[in-house]
């Protein structure tokens, strides 16, 4: 029995190690086999080891099973379908659904929390402990024998022996209680700055996080206003193709009709059906193009892609064709109201506190702490000596203390093995990186506005061109399609013509809606994007 004491802590130990090792088991068994997980009813993936025999069946492939409690969003409610919606609208809507702002949003919130959670420094910090327990004791207590083997000494044992027969000898009871109720005090009265350093440096970070907060907003306007128009672009591209499908059927009928005539050849309808056809392939995919941009769109706004509304059409709107340089102020200004620019600004000025902070933990530290304790507790001894004894005497003892220290003191640093300076080094070097990194912003802000800016113009000239194309393109397709009706033109200068004409009517369609989109990004690079950029 005592073996079995011993050995029993020993084989608990050893059982509670391979308990560890046991994990593996729910893991893949092989690199080049399925993991077989377990699985619920509805297809909600489990911990632990696979399912038995008698749970959800998994294809021995690498396909996971379905978890029937995940669906895709249903459509937004707040969508009307009868109302047409403008970019305006599309980005209020895009500002209350898309999970960055609301990610951006906590985290400022986050930031501000911090701020508070440093300025409990200053205070002092207050804690309360009840420490309470009871104890029982029971000790049978038994005669001490006599080694006389005489006579004497026979009868003295025989009788006791009788005695512990009734009575079980002597019995002790020890019984006790106590509490213990502390309420300490500690609180750091000086340390030369670091607790106002932390602070400072939390706060610039929140200042930061305020600042991107404010960018995830600019981020979300300019990714719905990116996809607006280039859905916008997609769909006009389906209208100009669809007028293009007519224009081939027209020169095919044309075609046709000169062959039932007499006057064309079977080799004119053939390639007139050739055209037709390739303008009704460039439909088709249009068509796909156009479908993916509006999910583009639907994303970009953090909505259900399933939901179906109405856009405005914005083509066909004046563009201002003036010159758009920005002046050396311009630019100044729009790289100094970046929020990438002013968050990079924030970050330097907090990589500076933190060296202050780091600064103070070289110097000494002035403390004051103490504590309140009340000390409570109750001991209950009891004793029955003897046979037939009716009452045991009984002992109790109870005190009620109280307690109280206050100490004030210096803590002065002398040695951590270069813990402090290695603490300082990092946080210059940090400070250090801080600092580039505000300038290789500063460099890339100017560069993108200057980029922008040049994307702009350069759209508005390109557009100022494909205008003029396009006139020229419509006045040789019609000329074209009379004199081939005619009997005056041949069947490939018509087809050329229409060919001509398509292309310049997309090339000006694009480059219409380029120059909404370079719009957008010269506000977005100046950091002033609005609910109205790019209209």
């Amino acid at each position: 029995m005592i073996i079995l004491k011993k050995i029993l802590p020993y084989s608990a130990i050893f059982i509670l190690c391979g308990c560890a090792t046991q994990a593996l088991d729910t893991a893949p068994q092989r690199a080049d086999v399925p993991w077989q997980p377990n699985v619920a009813a509805n297809g909600t993936l489990l911990t632990g080891k696979a399912a038995n025999k008698h749970g959800l069946i998994i294809p021995q492939d690498f396909t996971l099973p379905a978890n029937t409690t995940l669906t895709p969003r249903t459509p937004d409610t707040r969508i009307q379908t009868q109302h047409i919606y403008t970019l305006s609208e599309l980005i209020d809507l895009a500002q209350s659904s898309n999970p960055t702002t609301r990610v951006a949003w906590n985290a400022a919130r986050d930031a501000a929390l911090a701020v508070g959670i440093t300025r409990t420094a200053y205070l002092p910090h207050l804690s309360a402990s009840v420490v309470g327990g009871y104890t029982y004791q029971r000790n049978n207590g038994t005669h001490p024998r006599l080694s006389n083997a005489g006579a004497i000494g026979t009868g003295i044992n025989d009788a006791l022996s009788q005695a512990e027969g009734i009575s079980g000898g002597v019995q002790n009871r020890n019984s006790g209680s106590g509490e213990v109720q502390t309420l300490g005090i500690e609180w750091l009265l000086f340390d030369f700055g670091k607790r106002e350093a932390i602070v400072h440096a939390t706060q610039q970070a929140q200042l930061a996080s305020n600042v991107l907060f404010t960018a995830a907003h600019q981020k979300v306007i300019y990714d719905v206003t990116l996809a607006f128009y280039t859905h916008a672009a997609a769909a006009a591209r389906v209208d100009l193709i669809t007028q293009a499908v007519k224009n081939a059927t027209i020169l095919q009928n044309a075609a046709e009709m000169r062959l039932k005539q007499g006057q064309g050849t079977l080799v004119d309808v053939t390639q007139a059906r050739q055209n037709t056809a390739q303008a009704e392939l460039r439909l088709v995919q249009a068509q796909n193009a156009a479908e993916n941009t509006y999910l583009e769109l639907m994303t970009a706004m953090g909505i259900s892609p399933s939901t179906q509304l109405s856009i405005q059409d914005v083509g066909n709107r004046p563009l201002t064709l003036s010159d758009t340089r920005l002046s050396d102020a311009m630019v100044k200004q729009a790289v100094s109201q970046r929020p990438d620019v002013l968050a990079a600004y924030a970050n330097a000025k907090a990589s500076e506190d933190r060296i202050r902070a780091a600064k103070a933990e070289f110097l000494p530290k002035i403390f004051l702490s103490g504590n309140i304790a009340y000390t409570t507790g109750h001991l209950a001894l009891s004793s029955v000596p003897g046979v037939g004894s009716d009452s045991a005497p009984t002992l109790n003892l109870s005190s009620n203390n109280f307690s109280s220290l206050i100490l004030g003191g210096v803590s002065i640093p002398v040695f951590d093995g270069g813990l402090r300076a290695a603490v300082m080094k990092q946080a210059q070097n940090q400070a250090d990186t801080a600092q580039t990194l505000l300038n290789r912003t500063l460099d890339q802000a100017v560069k993108q506005i200057i980029i922008a800016q040049n994307s702009l113009r350069a759209s508005l000239n390109a557009y100022a061109a494909a205008n003029k194309l396009q006139t020229a393109a419509q006045t040789t397709f019609d000329a074209a399609l009379v004199a081939y009706k005619q009997g005056v033109g041949s069947i490939t200068q018509a087809s050329i013509a229409q060919t001509g004409l398509i292309d310049a009517q997309l090339g000006q369609s694009d480059t219409y809606y380029a120059a909404l989109i370079a719009a957008a990004s010269l506000g977005f690079a100046t950091g002033s994007m609005g609910h109205t950029a790019g209209l």
